[in-house]
């Protein structure tokens, strides 16, 4: 009778201790699910956001890769002739002609690129105490050779 009695006291105590260690686990697992999901929503917001910021560049603008199409010219190729053709005017002599701000202390010299679209590029630039961003719009003409015009500028205040 007492063994009887002993073993019944035992499979009760391991089954609260099974339940016990279940029913924590359950909940480990419930919450790393939530974080899981949680990650993949953060994910979908980031992939969206990047598709938006995407669109207003060149390479991210279907329109802007197919006039690069119709000219027989890679975008990316493209992309990198430009990009090239304006760190070049950093080096040349005397002010930058892309630059339409006059510097008093030095040459202004490009930064950062930004590609737009097909057309244009915002570019940044500074002569080490002044900054500013410049508009310029490009163009390859019948012959694919490369037009820069700057459009507009501007200078931040000190």
């Amino acid at each position: 009778m007492y063994l009887f009695f002993f073993a019944l006291l035992f499979i009760i105590y391991q089954y609260m201790n099974e339940k016990t260690i279940f029913e924590s686990q359950e909940k480990k697992i419930n919450a790393l699910t939530a974080q899981v999901s949680e990650k993949d929503s953060i994910a979908d917001v980031l992939t969206d956001k990047v598709a938006e910021l995407d669109y207003f560049t060149l390479l991210g603008n279907e329109n802007a890769m197919s006039y690069f199409d119709n000219l027989a010219l890679d975008a990316e190729e493209a992309q990198g002739l430009v990009s090239e053709a304006i760190y070049e005017s950093n080096f040349g002599d005397g002010q930058n002609p892309l630059v339409p701000i006059e510097s008093q202390d030095a040459k202004m010299r490009f930064n950062k690129v930004r590609f737009l679209n097909h057309r244009w590029v915002l570019a940044d630039f500074t002569d080490g105490n002044y900054w500013g961003e410049v508009l310029i719009d490009y163009f390859f003409d019948e012959n694919n050779q490369l037009l820069l015009t700057p459009m507009s500028a501007t200078l931040y205040p000190n």
